[in-house]
């Protein structure tokens, strides 16, 4: 019997955050259960849950949960990393006080790749994540961290409408849940379930296929002027018969 496959997690995740652990053990865990990942731009990271292109996404933060109909989990922050060409005097220390490049920086609300070419430019001076510069590996680039501002947060996000049991697996895993949790239990209903609920379709389509192809002889039939023949129809006695002498 051929096996039923089920529906692929979308998951999204925005550069610098690298999910493949994540990923490795869902596989281990969930062969059956297939992933489908995409690196997005930050201005994106909330549209794709929204619009249904991600069902779980790593996002940066900070996110209004609340107005965007979330559920957020923090999972870890990143360093803050002043970025300037090559030959820039910021690379004479080891690490920048914020108020030392506050004049040299600019705005741009862009994608993080724009914002390099940019600094690659002679725009000024940006301030991001470390784990995003060494994601883009500019040759000619070169960064410091900053002190005197808050890190970047990375956390976890799902649509409060989307709670399905896969979802919460992937949070588990996410999480560090162990291998044996209960919750596995749940994913492999839900499989199950729609295995046999696409089985039961696809039999009432077959049927009603048959159904459909039989109704369409009898109509041929009729049509070539045919006229089956009772069921069940027998020649009757007593016409035939003998009589007594």
């Amino acid at each position: 019997m051929q096996s039923e496959s089920a529906p692929a997690l979308k998951v999204a995740f925005v550069a610098g955050v690298a999910p493949g652990k994540w990923f490795h053990r869902w596989e281990e865990r969930f062969p059956d259960v297939p992933l489908a990942s995409q690196m997005v731009e930050d201005g994106e990271q909330l549209a794709v849950l929204g619009d249904g292109r991600a069902d779980v996404a790593f996002v940066r933060l900070p996110v209004d949960k609340d107005r965007e109909g979330l559920h957020v989990i923090p999972l870890y922050e990143e360093l803050p990393v002043v970025v300037a060409p090559k030959g820039h005097e910021i690379q004479a220390f080891e690490e920048i006080p914020l108020a030392e490049v506050a004049d040299e920086l600019f705005e741009y609300d862009g994608a993080p790749s724009e914002r390099l070419d940019l600094v690659e430019g002679g725009a000024g001076l940006a301030i991001m994540p470390m784990s995003v510069v060494r994601h883009f590996n500019r040759k000619d680039l070169r960064y410091r961290p900053v002190t005197g501002m808050e890190p970047y947060g990375v956390g976890i996000a799902w649509r409060r409408d989307n709670e399905s049991s896969a979802i919460q697996e992937f949070i588990g895993v996410v999480r560090g849940r162990g291998a044996n949790s209960s919750r596995q239990e749940s994913v492999q209903r839900d499989q199950q379930e729609a295995a046999k609920q696409r089985r039961e379709d696809r039999a009432a389509a077959q049927s009603k296929a048959a159904r459909a192809r039989n109704e369409a002889s009898r109509a041929a039939k009729a049509a070539r002027g045919g006229k089956p023949a009772a069921r069940g129809a027998k020649g009757r006695p007593g016409s035939g018969r003998r009589r007594g002498r």
